[in-house]
């Protein structure tokens, strides 16, 4: 299969949650980095992250907008849809708002099996849709900047101050 082939059913195998399609299309020693939050290292690790997130957002939407393919790579340019409703994903509980997500797969393929995938998606965004973060813009938004601004300076002070250097 070609690198776009792959991509095309790894897409369709998140789409329709069917893991088992999916670890077919994976090397066994497969990593999957998500820079938002961390590497997955195997097929296991892989399937435990889809599992929880699938949990999290029981109406899970993927759509793959363009794939743009040669070689042995794959990049896939994504939107994800669907409601944070369910269990936790990464530890944080479900506050039942909508996710509109987009993000690109990175996609390395060897002999027909996905080994390496490094996911860019936008985890400030995230945050903010599922209310762990003020809206950007809000007075939340200003007030923690604000606060955080002013943690910063002092810091600042405190280490040019001629205590902190003895």
């Amino acid at each position: 299969m070609s690198p776009a082939e792959v991509a095309v059913g790894i897409f369709d195998a998140v789409q329709r949650r069917d893991l088992d399609a999916l670890a077919r299309l994976q090397h066994d020693d497969v990593d999957d980095d998500f820079v938002a939050v961390g590497v997955y290292r195997g097929k296991p690790a892989v399937r435990g992250f889809f599992e929880e997130l699938f949990a999290a957002i029981p109406d899970f939407t993927l759509t793959p907008e363009r794939i743009l393919a040669d070689g042995d790579h794959a990049t896939v340019q994504w939107r994800i849809t669907g409601t944070f409703s369910g269990g936790p994903f990464l530890g944080v509980h479900a506050t039942g708002r909508p996710v509109d997500l987009r993000g690109i797969d990175v996609m390395h393929i060897v002999d027909g099996l996905l080994i390496d995938n490094t996911i860019y998606y936008d985890m400030l965004s995230f945050a903010r849709q599922i209310g762990m973060l003020p809206s950007a813009g809000s007075r939340g938004d200003r007030a923690m900047t604000a606060a955080f601004n002013a943690q910063t300076g002092l810091r600042g002070k405190l280490t040019r101050s001629p205590r902190s250097r003895n």
